[in-house]
């Protein structure tokens, strides 16, 4: 693969997503592979004039597909990606650095998404109610139906799945018949390009969806207070999370930010099983997932032999070339990333960590990493490393697992190896999380179910199809005589 790649029709790259040409052309940006350096792609730097041009241009538009319209087109971009799984996957490991294996398993979560918006957009969303319940009551019936957003959604997206989060804006919208622009992550833009680009051959109206390529630090107070906007959806980090929420004002938000997922261990546990979960969520798609294990938490009588295990199994772990198909990790997003792991990883075995394996950095190549010994005040724990380290924090009591669990700023999910009963039960009540996944990774969801967090990993509101579907209409109720 080389710079060629971006002329390839399929990975157009355009500013705005119009059938005119309104987009400045003259400035754009270079789109580098995270493990060579090398230009893969180049996209333009959208203007605050571009941002108000795409939101006039979708308001222009009044989108009137019918229920079986918008499933079809969504089935048909399901068909489609399917289809061109290969090509896709290498844009996503060209550009975000991720392994073949993590961009082949992302292409099939997209398709996924796809799916499930299409049954979604042919349900019934009404109910009805009767009135005529208590003695004061009327011969009537409240009906409710839910409704597109009166004006344009904003979808801001990070670069850890650079095609799947996408889809998760998108396919919702398309769903419930709105009409989005969406930013993605400049360090990622070509999937979203790509993505877009299916949808249209599928059959999608271009003032439905309009793709903005560019600097947030242009354009992103534009994306979030012009007033035609009615809602912003973001997925990325907390201090930007806060910032949107602040600066969006009488807006609907919608905020999925970060985690620092605890993966619990007791001793009744069967280690080898438990140690096969903390590696497949530490390491899998480079630890780059707001879900991914960030703390193990291991109770003492059985640390040791886990900590084993997490060791034997992290040397196992191949990484390397993203397309070197036996890989099982590629990079992270850069090499500026690595060097913060590194650092923290670094500043845990100052205070008192050890290392036991790990912590090797080449440019934007971090090896996976293990560390024993961690407390839970340390930088590594206490924030969100979001790479592939493996920290484990040893606790004695469940009161201390929870306590130790919840002593974070976020709350977004977690995953629990047990079969007590009593502990499955106290872990579902008092962790202060989003999800409670009993014998899985944190990570552990469908594209159709609801997932979100609490605390600074969210408001609460949650994603996955179905939810999103929600947010994005207005739900009315209207009533009629009914004998």
């Amino acid at each position: 693969m080389n710079t060629t790649l971006r002329d390839h029709p399929a990975f157009r790259a355009e500013a705005l997503r119009l059938k005119g040409e309104r987009a400045t052309r003259s400035r754009t940006l270079d789109v580098l592979d995270p493990y060579t350096g090398t230009r893969v792609g180049t996209v333009p730097l959208a203007s605050v004039d571009d941002v108000r041009a795409a939101f006039e241009y979708a308001a222009a538009y009044q989108a009137k597909l019918t229920r079986y319209e918008r499933s079809q087109i969504l089935e048909s971009a399901a068909a489609l990606l399917r289809e061109r799984a290969e090509e896709a996957s290498d844009l996503i490991s060209l550009e975000s650095g991720l392994s073949k294996q993590d961009s082949r398993y992302e292409i099939g979560r997209v398709a996924d998404v796809f799916k499930f918006a299409a049954i979604e957009a042919l349900r019934d969303d009404g109910q009805s109610f009767s009135c005529d319940l208590t003695p004061h009551g009327k011969k009537r019936r409240v009906f409710s139906q839910r409704e597109p957003l009166a004006g344009v959604i904003v979808a801001i997206t990070p670069f850890n799945h650079p095609m799947n989060q996408v889809a998760h804006k998108i396919a919702p919208a398309i769903a419930t018949n709105n009409r989005i622009v969406l930013k993605p992550s400049e360090k990622v833009p070509l999937s979203a390009l790509y993505l877009a680009d299916i949808l249209y051959e599928a059959g999608l109206p271009a003032p439905m969806l309009q793709v903005l390529t560019g600097d947030p630090r242009e354009i992103a107070d534009e994306l979030i207070t012009h007033p035609l906007v009615e809602l912003v959806t973001f997925t990325g980090g907390v201090a930007i999370g806060k910032y949107i929420a602040a600066k969006a004002a009488y807006r609907r938000v919608v905020l999925e930010l970060g985690g620092n997922d605890p993966l619990i261990v007791l001793d009744d546990a069967d280690l080898e099983r438990a140690a096969t979960l903390a590696v497949q969520g530490s390491y899998k798609n480079s630890g780059q997932r707001c879900t991914a294990v960030k703390r193990m938490l291991v109770q003492k009588s059985v640390a040791a032999d886990f900590t084993d295990l997490v060791v034997e199994k992290t040397r196992a772990w191949s990484f390397g070339d993203p397309f070197d198909a036996s890989n099982q990790m590629g990079t992270v997003i850069d090499a500026a990333a690595a060097q913060l792991f590194e650092a923290r990883v670094n500043e845990a075995v100052a205070n008192g960590a050890r290392l036991r394996i790990g912590n090797q950095r080449n440019g934007a190549l971090y090896s996976p990493t293990v560390l024993d010994g961690v407390d839970p005040s340390m930088t590594l724990v206490r924030e969100e490393t979001f790479g592939p380290v493996s920290p484990i924090i040893t606790f004695d009591t469940l009161d201390d697992a929870i306590r130790i669990s919840n002593g974070t700023a976020f709350g977004l999910s977690s995953g629990v190896c047990t079969n007590r009963q009593d502990a499955i039960t106290r872990f579902i009540n008092e962790l202060r999380v989003g999800t409670v996944n009993v014998w899985e990774v944190p990570g552990y969801r469908i594209e159709l179910t609801p997932f979100g967090g609490i605390k600074d990993s969210g408001l609460g509101y949650k994603e996955g199809v179905q939810e999103a579907m929600k947010s994005f209409t207005n739900l009315k109720t209207f009533s009629l005589p009914w004998e």
